[in-house]
């Protein structure tokens, strides 16, 4: 029998349970998939303490890569045999097989490796989205990237330098600005030793960034704010330092500043919107101007520990689980 993790109520690491589950036959427009390797992000941990709530008892999970077995009636964009990934809801990757709506399954190249596949998708057109629709960076252009050194983070320095912008890259540790810097990150900043405001007027020399995308949240959306243009846009597309706090309007008014707070799925959401995505992410990864990094790899039955030292700060880059 398939396993799987499932969680049975929300909490800290040790809700994630090991346990038998039963996968049926594909329905309707689904394919069945068996999962070679699944993507660890931090949306996994919002979803498991309750930040973004599940109806209990819960797979968990939105990113794997591996291999069609078999497909239900209607289904035309994949067959049995074909090598996919995804990066999707319905919640539940963290498995060796489920079924899904065929529709959110692309095809995987044969030069992309299953794991490698995991460790990218979801970060990799979560940087897609934010850099070339939230806000379309232009070459030229500077801007602030917190958690430069995280997995989406080394992902967008190098595709922001292979676009010709700018980046200046925050981190929590010498060794994260080394990795950082290694990956494209044109100014990084240690948040331990340094003031990232006063670093990015001093970089800018007072003039500000047009765009600042954060996912930490509470410990740096108010500097971020001070840290933009008139015009310039605040991309709050994250909170693991916790969730921001009521915002005071005021404070964007001399700006005439710009706040969003975008997430990946309704950049996604239409199947032509998803293809596209995944093309883009694909084509600078296979051109080698973007290489992903996986620094940390747990068996699937570990995953418990995978959200311990992700939550601790532990990790860099990319963390893929293996069934």
């Amino acid at each position: 029998m398939p396993k799987a993790i499932r969680i049975h109520k929300a909490g800290g690491p040790e809700v994630l349970q090991w346990e038998d589950v039963t996968v049926g036959d594909p329905g309707p427009g689904e394919a069945r998939v068996r999962n070679h390797a699944v993507g660890l992000n931090y949306t996994d941990v919002y979803h498991r303490i309750g930040l973004y709530p599940l109806a209990s008892p819960s797979g968990l999970g939105l990113e794997a890569a591996g291999v069609v077995e078999a497909v239900g009636s209607g289904v035309i964009n994949v067959k049995p045999g074909d090598r996919v990934a995804y990066a999707n809801p319905p919640i539940g990757a963290y498995c060796e097989l489920r079924t899904m709506p065929s529709d959110r399954l692309v095809n995987l190249p044969d030069e992309i490796s299953f794991e490698r596949a995991a460790a990218m998708m979801l970060q990799g057109m979560t940087v897609r989205y934010l850099v070339k629709r939230t806000y379309k960076v232009q070459p030229g252009d500077t801007v602030v990237w917190h958690a430069a050194a995280g997995g989406v983070g080394l992902i967008a320095c190098q595709w922001l330098a292979a676009l010709g912008v700018t980046v200046i890259g925050t981190v929590g540790s010498d060794e994260k600005a080394k990795l950082a810097a290694a990956h494209g990150c044109h100014y990084v900043v240690n948040y331990n030793r340094e003031n990232f405001l006063d670093r990015v007027k001093e970089i800018t020399k007072g003039a500000g960034v047009p765009v600042v995308y954060d996912s930490v949240g509470k410990d740096t959306f108010e500097r971020s704010i001070e840290c933009l243009r008139p015009f310039g846009m605040m991309v709050s597309f994250g909170n693991a330092s916790g969730l921001v706090p009521p915002i005071d309007f005021g404070k964007m008014l001399k700006g005439s500043l710009f706040l969003t707070r975008p997430s990946l799925m309704p950049y996604t959401a239409k199947r032509e919107d998803l293809v596209a995505t995944a093309k883009d992410l694909f084509d600078i990864v296979l051109s080698d101007k973007v290489k992903i990094e996986i620094n940390q790899r747990y068996p699937l039955r570990e995953a418990a520990q995978a959200h311990r030292d992700l939550e601790a700060r532990k990790t860099t880059g990319s963390t893929i689980l293996l069934p």
